[in-house]
């Protein structure tokens, strides 16, 4: 059974930082390309970033260019997301998705999610 586990969200003041971690488990996460998405209160969830499954090419949402980065490490079947500077705009659940195609097969899985907000 293929687990998505989000940890490190919290509360945090304007201009602070927070780091968000997602372990994967029961599948092989070097093969997948990784991404954070955020779904604010009566908003769609919207992609934050990416990263390919080696790690070498990331891909972020222009709101989020320059203050927010997205990392792996494939020994430890984990992503990261590392968020500074923030803002109150970033506050949100923010969710872990794994997405891979083999053999013309999509696989998709998306972990609980973990509330960051961001307030005075």
């Amino acid at each position: 059974q293929v687990q998505l586990v989000e940890s490190g969200g919290g509360l945090a003041q304007p201009g602070g930082s927070l780091r968000l971690s997602c372990v994967v488990s029961g599948t092989t996460f070097s093969t997948y390309v990784m991404s954070w998405y955020r779904q604010a209160p009566g908003k769609e969830r919207d992609l934050v970033a990416s990263i390919s499954n080696t790690g070498d090419s990331t891909n972020y949402a222009d709101s989020v260019k320059g203050r927010f980065a997205i990392s792996r490490d494939n020994a430890k079947n984990t992503v990261y997301l590392q968020l500074n500077s923030l803002k109150p705009e970033d506050t949100a659940v923010y969710y872990c998705n794994a997405v891979r195609r083999v053999l013309g097969i999509r696989n998709n899985y998306w972990g609980q999610g973990t509330q960051v907000t961001v307030s005075s």
